[in-house]
């Protein structure tokens, strides 16, 4: 069977054709460039088309946000790629932003209203349980239901921005096998990537986050840990290899397991 193609709309396309979508969706760093988050991207488009959301993206006149060089403490880079985004989106007249990355989602919410950025920022995770909340996106749990699954809270998500319930109450829809991490929710452990340390060398210590966070889902014998970060996926994806797990455990994003249920 071939597989439909999807043509995913760009901003600049539509205002040339006196269009202006409802959405904007960030697809972030990751999404553009990473070759493993692609696929997730990839996935939440497909959920969007197949629930007829009017979006677009910017294509190549998206950058990057700015969150890795205020984290890392360039604050003059981060003040310049946010007054050319916020600028990019005057002139498309923006209002609601969708992302899928929590670094994204905190800066754009938390940090851009000081620049005079202010919008309406919506994270994916929030916009998908309110549609499975409207009876608009109708999963089914027969593919996952034999499949035990937990979850990684990521910081930017639980702790920055308390984004806790929605995750939860997606994987629930999608199975009856959910297992809690001993650490989870607020006290859940980071990933190890978050605040720049992504882009930098590991400091002293007896243990790497991310393996101690490895061990943490391995303790709950889950055969698929839900991710919703693109950082966060690529660390426990590391400490699985680490653990040599790979082939027994999967590393997908709620997305993906989404498309899963859904057959798309």
């Amino acid at each position: 069977m071939e597989r439909q193609k999807i043509e995913i709309p760009v901003m600049s396309d539509l205002f040339a054709r006196g269009k202006k979508p409802e959405f904007l969706l960030w697809v972030g760093c990751a999404g553009a460039f990473d070759d493993r988050y692609k696929k997730v991207v990839k996935a939440f488009v497909k959920i969007l088309v197949h629930l007829e959301v009017n979006f677009a993206v910017l294509g190549k006149e998206e950058s990057c946000t700015g969150d890795p060089a205020r984290r890392a403490g360039n604050e003059m880079l981060y003040q310049m790629q946010a007054l050319r985004n916020i600028e990019l989106f005057e002139a498309y007249e923006v209002k609601k932003i969708m992302t899928i990355c929590p670094h994204c989602y905190n800066i754009f919410r938390n940090d851009y209203p000081d620049m005079g950025g202010k919008y309406e920022v919506i994270n994916y995770l929030q916009f998908l349980d309110n549609k499975i909340k409207e009876g608009k996106l109708k999963l089914s749990s027969e593919s996952l239901n034999n499949i035990l699954i937990t979850y990684h809270d990521p910081c930017y998500l639980g702790r920055a921005n308390n984004i806790y319930a929605e995750p939860r109450s997606i994987l629930k829809n999608l199975t009856c096998n959910f297992v809690e991490m001993h650490r989870n929710r607020r006290f859940a452990l980071c990933c190890g990537a978050g605040g720049a340390q992504m882009f930098k060398e590991a400091e002293k210590g007896d243990k790497e986050i991310f393996i101690e966070r490895t061990e943490d889902v391995l303790k709950t014998q889950a055969s698929v840990i839900a991710t919703a970060c693109p950082f966060c996926m690529t660390m426990l994806t590391d400490g699985l290899k680490y653990k040599n797990k790979e082939n027994d455990i999967k590393n997908l994003d709620i997305a993906e397991l989404i498309v899963q249920s859904l057959g798309l």
